[in-house]
C-alpha cells in the first residue's frame, strides 16, 4: 500500500477543508493512533499508509457533513489518492452514512477506534491531569456505560468495531489508551504550532 503524496500535501489539502482545531486535533491523534497500531499489529511496513488513513479520514466532515464519505472521494483526488486509501477513508463510517464495508484489518481499526477516541479525549478533559497518561480501561468503561457521557460517541458503532475485529471490549480500551498516550505529546505539538500560525 504506497502513497503517492506527502504528508504536507496532505495537511495542505486535510487544512484545505478543515478550519476548527478540534477537528484538526481529531484528525492528527487518529494519524497517531493508527501509526501505533499498525506496528503493534505487524503492519509496520505499512504504517504511513495506516498514518494517512487516520489522518485524512474526516477530510470532507468540517464542508460537507450532509455528504460525509460521499464527497472524500473527489477531495482525494486532488491528491491523486489509491483506491485503496479512498476505499478506507470511506468504510469508516460503514453503516451510518457510507455504503463502503471495512475489510482489511487496518479498515476495522479505523472503524472502531473513531469514535472511541472520541470517548477517551472527552474522559481526558474530565481529568484532574488533563492527559491520558493516567487514564485505565476501567475508567474508560465506567464512561462507556454512562449513557450522557459524550452522548455523541455511538457506544454501538464501538462495540460493533470491537466485534469486527474479534477482540473484548475492555482490549479494545486498553490498546486504544495506550495508541493516544504514543501519540499524546505530538498531538499537543501540533495544536500549538497550529495556534501559532
Amino acid at each position: 500500500m504506497e502513497l503517492n503524496f506527502t504528508r504536507e500535501q496532505a495537511l495542505e489539502l486535510l487544512k484545505k477543508y478543515n478550519k476548527e482545531p478540534f477537528h484538526l486535533e481529531h484528525a492528527y491523534t487518529l494519524e497517531g493512533v493508527m501509526g501505533w497500531y499498525a506496528r503493534e499489529l505487524g503492519y509496520g511496513d505499512e504504517e504511513a499508509f495506516w498514518r494517512m488513513a487516520g489522518l485524512l479520514h474526516d477530510i470532507d466532515f468540517e464542508v460537507y457533513p450532509d455528504e460525509h464519505c460521499k464527497k472524500a472521494p473527489e477531495l482525494l483526488q486532488e491528491l491523486n489518492a489509491s483506491d485503496a486509501l479512498v476505499h478506507a477513508v470511506c468504510s469508516h463510517a460503514y453503516g451510518i452514512c457510507s455504503d463502503v464495508e471495512p475489510v482489511h484489518q487496518m479498515e476495522k481499526v479505523l472503524f472502531a477506534v473513531d469514535e472511541l477516541t472520541g470517548l477517551i479525549g472527552a474522559g481526558v478533559l474530565m481529568r484532574p491531569s488533563k492527559t491520558v497518561m493516567d487514564m485505565e480501561a476501567d475508567s474508560v468503561k465506567r464512561k462507556f456505560k454512562d449513557k450522557h457521557f459524550a452522548a455523541g460517541c455511538s457506544r454501538d458503532i464501538i462495540r460493533t468495531g470491537a466485534e469486527r475485529l474479534g477482540w473484548e471490549l475492555n482490549d479494545l480500551f486498553a490498546k486504544t489508551i495506550l495508541a493516544m498516550r504514543d501519540c499524546e505529546a505530538s498531538v499537543r505539538e501540533q495544536m500549538a504550532a497550529l495556534k501559532g500560525e
